[in-house]
């Protein structure tokens, strides 16, 4: 019998259903929900509780976040530097796709509603999952 390793090269965000897919050549492999920056659209500056949306990159990971464990998001991109650099505003960054915060104890489920500052939350036991299936350098859709 022959295993075929699972390769997920590819995590899209969906904002507005709050969920967070792992695919697999184009087969969806894994659904998550997930929460989000409390206020709605794309990221505009720092501060602005927004999560992004745009296409980007797993760039990096911390297994001592603050957060559990936390994989980065390449944001800001290009575009979204010259944007903010013509409105004069700091783009802002460090944005994670992460777990809960460490200490915390209360019950985590998306209904709850949108508490991150820009950052992609899903359960302890959810980052774990995806800590061992999203590899650095997979691309990530942030959309509406």
């Amino acid at each position: 019998m022959l295993f075929f390793a699972l390769v997920v090269n590819l995590v899209i965000v969906e904002k507005t259903s709050h969920t967070m897919k792992l695919l697999d050549h184009g087969r969806v492999v894994k659904t998550y929900s997930v929460v989000l920056g409390p206020d709605l659209g794309p990221k505009q500056k720092k501060g602005d509780g927004r999560t992004p949306e745009g296409r980007y990159v797993i760039d990096s990971r911390n297994a001592a976040s603050r957060y559990h464990r936390a994989l980065h998001i390449s944001y800001p991109n290009a575009a979204d530097r010259r944007n903010a650099r013509r409105r004069g505003v700091d783009p802002g960054g460090e944005i994670m796709i992460h777990g809960r915060p460490n200490g915390w104890r209360g019950r985590f489920v998306s209904l709850a509603g949108d508490w991150t500052r820009g950052c992609i939350a899903v359960t302890d036991a959810e980052i774990e999952e995806i800590w061992r299936l999203v590899s650095n350098g997979t691309p990530i859709e942030i959309r509406p």
